[in-house]
């Protein structure tokens, strides 16, 4: 579900649980695309959450329009022990829970051959947590990773047949991880900290012919300097670097004719630049982490029953960053997925319509054998991750 910066940095206390997409990175920033797993989504610029995934699509929303989104996403994961140093202690229960995710949009009219839009969202997150004692309790018991991404775009008519995009990224990260210092007893040590980074995005939009556009997109990199404490067995300032991933989408959209559309994507992420952990100040400790660059193939169709409803379709492979069991941890037991989504959309009016979506993931088996001397923990996850997504649109 997927904010995982400071799970990133502060990995080493070990509480990872379920993402929303590759890593930590959270996909699901509108409920129009939920339907079509999110496919093509930097090409079909349906409405003004294309701030997000391409900010050039700005172009094809007809007047000022408000998009108002929200996503619950429930997670289960659960090890099954295999050989862990303190197995005795049990494999800490459903590590999974239930998420709100909120997004907002709005796009307005410049002059004739501009648009500008705004974006509220939240393109990172994560949370999990086990039940303690458990035992992993020495990497991990609660983590959580919270962003709120501000990002005001514009958009510029270049010809005929080529819009661009760019936008700007203010993005603030809280995060929050507790461990058990000891084993077997219970002494939790808490993680806390935030920063503020910034960021940018870029999209062009190019119509190939009357049914026929290419989308091409790219978000930028943030860099965090996480400043916070660490309380309980120590206590003390705390800091930590983080980057989340630079990302890169090309997406087509085609009409077929009046009744379906086709919808393909190819989205890169760069989790490579995730290569360790590392805390300075009260708690010092590094962690390898050397994860690996994904991509995540979709594709969808929609149908248009009539001019009031739309339904929709959509399947999608989404790689995980992990390079293997002993660089997966109990923060983040991230393993691959497929989506299987199914959506539509009601048209009130030609003013106002609502989305709606719902996806399940079925998330392959990760095995685990990582060590943080002296503890091992060793086993195999199993999870999934349930989607319902609603989206309220209006055209002024």
């Amino acid at each position: 579900m997927r904010v995982k910066t400071l799970v990133a940095v502060l990995g080493w206390m070990g509480v990872q649980g379920g993402a929303w997409a590759s890593g930590f990175a959270l996909v699901e920033q509108n409920a129009s695309g939920l339907g079509n797993a999110y496919a093509g989504q930097a090409a079909s610029a349906q409405d003004a959450s294309t701030v997000f995934y391409n900010p050039a699509g700005l172009l094809r929303i007809e007047g000022s329009q408000l998009v108002v989104a929200g996503h619950l996403l429930e997670t289960s994961a659960k090890l099954t022990d295999n050989g862990s140093t303190l197995g005795a202690l049990g494999s800490g229960g459903d590590l999974g829970g239930f998420a709100f995710l909120p997004s907002f949009y709005y796009a307005g009219d410049l002059r004739p051959g501009f648009k500008w839009g705004i974006g509220v969202n939240a393109p990172f997150g994560l949370k999990t947590e086990y039940s303690a004692p458990w035992a992993g309790q020495t990497q991990g018991v609660t983590s959580h990773i919270k962003t709120i991404n501000v990002n005001p775009s514009l958009a510029w008519l270049y010809s005929d047949k080529v819009s661009v995009g760019m936008g700007i990224d203010y993005q603030k990260a809280e995060v929050g991880l507790s461990s058990s210092a000891t084993a077997p007893a219970v002494n939790i040590l808490k993680l806390r900290g935030d920063d503020d980074a910034w960021g940018y995005n870029l999209g062009m939009l190019v119509k190939l012919d009357n049914n026929t556009r290419l989308g091409l997109a790219y978000r930028s990199e943030l860099k965090y300097r996480l400043a916070g404490r660490a309380t309980g067995p120590v206590n003390g300032a705390i800091a930590a670097n983080l980057t989340t991933p630079a990302s890169a989408s090309l997406s087509l959209f085609n009409r077929l004719n009046e009744r379906w559309d086709i919808l393909t994507d190819l989205t890169w992420t760069g989790w490579s630049s995730f290569d360790k952990l590392a805390t300075t100040g009260a708690v010092n400790v590094t962690v390898p982490e050397n994860w690996n660059d994904t991509l995540r193939l979709s594709v969808g169709a929609n149908y248009r029953k009539s001019d009031t409803w739309t339904w929709r379709v959509g399947l999608a492979y989404d790689q995980n960053p992990v390079p293997d069991a002993e660089h997966r941890t109990v923060r983040l037991p991230d393993t691959d997925r497929t989506w299987l989504a199914l959506g539509g959309q009601y048209k009130m009016s030609d003013k106002g319509w609502i989305d709606f979506g719902y996806a399940h993931l079925f998330m392959r088996d990760a095995s685990i054998n990582h060590l943080e001397a002296p503890i091992r923990v060793k086993g195999q996850y199993q999870g999934q991750i349930n989607i319902v997504s609603a989206q309220y649109t209006h055209t002024f």
